[in-house]
């Protein structure tokens, strides 16, 4: 529970930290940042290249890879103009969903109802003060970035129950040359900084290879629905690290919308263990 709780706070300090990066480099800088010298950690300590490949498992890798790349700069697109816990508990709505997709229960769709009401608390109210409005695009980012979640989850899967650990390298090498050309168009030759460069490593050394790290080890011995109900404290440590690091100040309605889909993604997590435990 403590190696968990730690992965989230690494993530969350680390991309709190990336958004201060943001008037350099902007979002696709700062992806391109993260999820290049990301790889380059992986490979080095997963070593791909002693496994044989073939052609065929270009598709599958290149799928699971390119879904996580998207995913990260859409992210990082949505916390420029929204605040960090918000965009968390936005893009939650993917693996919620994913979750109520594959169950059997009906029941589920009660945490539906909750995450979607808590969502519609984040929309502008009639006659509400028009500066405390979340900005749409960045709404819109979040969501979008839920959705490659969702795509992400199914798609790595199916990767990680064919070439295991394997997968990680070769899928984070895949985003990283879909995004690197993106981020480069952008920053351009302020990439090469020195003082960026530094900060890059030390954002994907925060968000990638240390809570990736601990996450691997806490699957080893956590259950699983433990596991996924902890996961969910994720848009709480963000709401956190975005009021301690970036002076993010959430609106009660806000905070109560990152509650409810908080209660919902738990809910949905604690019903599957409740079904997978009956059913052995």
């Amino acid at each position: 529970m403590l190696a968990l709780l730690s992965s989230l706070t690494s993530l969350a300090i680390g991309t709190s930290f990336a958004k201060s990066l943001f008037p350099a480099l902007g979002p696709e800088g700062t992806t391109a940042y993260r999820l290049v010298f990301a790889t380059v950690m992986l490979m080095a300590v997963f070593r791909p290249w002693r496994r044989r490949w073939e052609w065929s498992d270009a598709l599958p890798l290149g799928l699971y890879g390119v879904t996580l790349g998207i995913m990260n700069l859409l992210f990082y697109s949505a916390i420029k103009t929204i605040p960090f816990g918000v965009a968390i508990a936005i893009e939650f709505t993917g693996p919620l969903a994913v979750a109520v997709w594959t169950s059997k229960k009906a029941s589920d769709w009660l945490w539906v109802a909750m995450a979607a009401l808590g969502l519609g608390l984040l929309l502008p109210l009639p006659g509400a003060d028009a500066a405390a409005a979340l900005d749409p695009r960045g709404m819109a980012f979040a969501l979008a970035a839920g959705v490659c979640w969702a795509l992400y989850i199914v798609f790595g899967h199916r990767v990680a129950k064919r070439y295991g650990s394997m997968a990680t390298p070769l899928g984070m090498l895949a985003a990283a040359l879909v995004v690197a050309p993106i981020g480069i168009a952008h920053a351009g030759s302020t990439l090469l900084d020195p003082q960026w460069l530094a900060a890059g490593l030390a954002v994907a050394l925060l968000s990638s290879a240390v809570p990736y790290a601990l996450e691997m080890f806490a699957l080893k011995h956590l259950p699983k629905n433990t596991f996924s109900i902890l996961l969910s404290l994720e848009p709480a440590v963000g709401a956190l690290a975005g009021w301690l690091v970036l002076a993010e100040n959430l609106t009660l309605f806000q905070g109560l919308a990152i509650a409810m889909v908080m209660a919902a993604s738990m809910g949905t997590a604690w019903s599957a263990g409740r079904s997978n435990s009956s059913s052995v």
